[in-house]
């Protein structure tokens, strides 16, 4: 059974840092494109950052590029979402996701997704 568990949300000021993580298990997790998603209220969902399985490219959403760092971790099975400048419209709840193709992370054709965590940003 796979399981994506992310952890290190939480509440923080307006221009603070964050660091994510999601970890995996049951999941071959070098072989799959991992990502963040998020969902704000009111908003629909967004894929923020994705990081290839094959050559570790990385593609963020223009809303957080250069703010944003996302990596892996083969060994430990782990991708991470750094998080700096955060902005009050960052509060969502994001989610860790995983698949093959690294075009559909985060899609109605993604293959797994985590339970969420909530970052809420205060101004």
């Amino acid at each position: 059974q796979v399981q994506l568990v992310e952890s290190g949300g939480g509440l923080v000021q307006a221009g603070g840092s964050l660091k994510l993580s999601c970890a995996s298990s049951g999941l071959p997790f070098s072989t799959y494109a991992m990502g963040w998603s998020r969902q704000a209220p009111r908003k629909d969902r967004e894929v923020v950052a994705a990081i290839n399985w094959s050559d570790g490219r990385t593609n963020y959403a223009d809303s957080v590029k250069g703010r944003f760092t996302i990596s892996r971790d083969n060994a430990k099975n782990t991708v991470y979402l750094q998080i700096n400048g955060l902005k009050p419209e960052d509060t969502a709840v994001y989610y860790c996701v995983a698949n093959r193709d690294m075009g559909a992370l985060g899609s109605s054709r993604c293959d797994y997704w985590g339970r969420g965590t909530q970052v809420t940003v205060s101004s």
